[in-house]
């Protein structure tokens, strides 16, 4: 299945590139996600006289995520959790928890932008998370967790 990709996709290509993929991919994933349209005529018409539109709504979007980016720079997070002596905690802290952390810190950040390395936290200590803010836009932040 040909589509037109409708802003970058990570490992499949950028703004207009017209590629092949598996028709699962396309009708179940880039489509109804707004990221591709098929590669029909009319569509290739249609995204021709948009292009400027498009182009210009994925570069702010890419500002937007390198503003949230530095935003974050050494920033530090800190979470409470209960924990037993030894250091485990009583359940985990996931990314969830970290993205309401920094929501109330004052950066914006959805759960689905942090990328946890290997799975939840389950002891007290540092970590270093990474966040995928855009599909060209990474960035990492220390997150503490601590006993209450």
């Amino acid at each position: 299945m040909e589509v037109i990709l409708l802003e970058r996709v990570e490992n499949l290509g950028n703004l207009g590139d017209r590629v092949n993929v598996k028709p699962g991919y396309g009708r179940n994933f880039l489509i109804p996600g707004g990221k591709a349209t098929p590669a029909t005529e009319e569509h290739i018409k249609a995204f021709e006289a948009r292009r400027a539109e498009l182009e210009a709504a994925a570069a702010t979007a890419r500002e937007a995520a390198e503003a949230r980016r530095e935003k974050m720079t050494d920033m530090v997070v800190t979470i409470k959790a209960k924990a037993g002596e030894e250091g485990k905690l009583f359940g985990s802290v996931g990314n969830a928890d970290i993205a309401e952390a920094l929501n109330a810190a004052g950066v914006e950040v959805e759960r689905s932008e942090v990328r946890m390395p290997e799975g939840p936290f389950r002891q007290i200590g540092e970590y270093m998370v990474p966040l995928h803010l855009h599909t060209d836009v990474d960035g990492e932040i220390k997150v503490i967790i601590e006993a209450e």
